[in-house]
């Protein structure tokens, strides 16, 4: 009997501390002090016991404030299945830096195709606002940039252009750019077309909106024996298992004028493969007829370069970006598809891109273009 009462007050010491626990404990002084976890985790980072105890309001440390910019002017100007606000969002990036949205201070950025919401500080506002202005404001019509990618065995024809050309800072090793006024640059694409080793790789005008990005591409693939394989047991020779590798280039150009259309922000990046050799390989192979017949294999040898850079230029001149003596872009080499085992060696050519901004759709292709034909060039009407 004892023990049993000695039990029984046990767990009603037990169910008394429990419930101590949950609502509170009396002090000496007939004061409840509520229980709290030990944590050495700060208060500002602590996780919420529920969505209730998520905080009231953003913190503004350093006076950031909410700021909703209208984007309908722009974005319903674009085809609904662009997503055309998005290219506010790269440029805005591209200005202020991903940083500056994923540290301190604390900085929001949505965006939708009616407008953007921004909460920062006073100065990334003002970049904002910026940006957004040279998307709303500069018009809604799209632009036309001539865009000339073109290739040239030999680096030669600097002599003669050399002292028309105005050296532009640039990032990437072994890229080279010049500012060209749109007089010499006329002069200077005549004078290269003349040549028996120049090639042009795209159409030279592009109708691009304002902040939108466009992409050229001259991709085919080169098949090549990858491996070799045996589908039947009794089968009497191998059969080749194919595979590809993409050559060509890739080309995006993504241009921004400044409010008042007097300066051109630019993007471009190009991307280049080509297949060099497909040296061949000789593997076992065995087969129902021979346990020791061999199979030829390839293994395809490539090259590449890429260039990603971020150009700023006055509107009435001609950024000319020389990326060296690299593989060439075009996919048309002799030989590689005919019998790409034997080709020759893979050839080395200087690539070069003109950029030039030429002014709004309307007013750029309303003008004749029968001076041109002509030979009767107006070079402030033409570009």
């Amino acid at each position: 009997m004892k023990l049993c009462s000695i039990r029984q007050r046990l767990i009603g010491v037990g169910l008394l501390a429990l419930i101590f626990a949950s609502d509170g404990l009396s002090s000496a002084s007939g004061q409840t002090v509520a229980w709290q976890s030990p944590s050495s985790t700060p208060e500002r980072f602590a996780t919420p016991a529920s969505h209730n105890d998520s905080p009231k309001s953003l913190p503004n440390d350093q006076g950031q404030f909410w700021q909703d910019y209208d984007l309908r002017s722009y974005t319903h100007q674009v085809d609904a299945s662009a997503r055309p606000e998005q290219a506010v969002v790269d440029w805005i990036l591209r200005e202020t830096g991903t940083e500056a949205w994923f540290s301190e201070p604390l900085g929001l950025l949505s965006a939708s195709r009616d407008g953007l919401r921004v909460y920062h500080t006073p100065a990334m506002q003002a970049v904002v606002k910026d940006i957004v202005d040279r998307f709303v404001r500069t018009g809604t019509e799209s632009h036309v940039f001539g865009v000339r990618l073109v290739t040239l065995a030999n680096p030669d024809w600097r002599t003669k252009a050399y002292n028309k050309l105005r050296p532009v800072t640039v990032q990437t090793p072994g890229v080279e750019a010049w500012l060209v006024t749109k007089e010499d640059a006329a002069v200077l694409v005549g004078d290269l077309k003349k040549r028996t080793d120049f090639r042009q790789y795209n159409s030279p005008n592009l109708m691009i909106y304002n902040g939108q990005s466009h992409d050229i591409e001259r991709i085919r693939p080169v098949a090549y024996i990858r491996s070799t394989s045996n589908y039947l047991a009794n089968s009497a020779s191998a059969h080749p298992d194919m595979g590809s590798v993409e050559e060509g280039f890739r080309l995006r150009l993504s241009p921004l004028l400044s409010l008042n259309g007097n300066t051109v922000d630019a993007v471009v990046k190009i991307e280049t493969t080509q297949v060099e050799k497909l040296t061949p390989v000789w593997v076992s192979s065995p087969t129902a007829a021979n346990s020791r017949d061999m199979a030829q294999i390839q293994v395809p040898q490539t090259s590449s370069w890429k260039l990603h850079e971020r150009f700023r230029w006055p509107a009435d001149h001609l950024l000319l970006i020389s990326c060296g003596m690299v593989a060439t872009p075009g996919p048309e080499r002799r030989g590689l598809l005919t019998n790409p085992v034997f080709a020759n060696q893979a050839p080395r050519a200087e690539a070069l891109l003109m950029i030039d901004a030429k002014g709004k759709t309307n007013s750029t292709l309303s003008k004749s273009d029968t001076q041109t034909r002509t030979g009767g060039l107006n070079y402030r009407d033409r570009y």
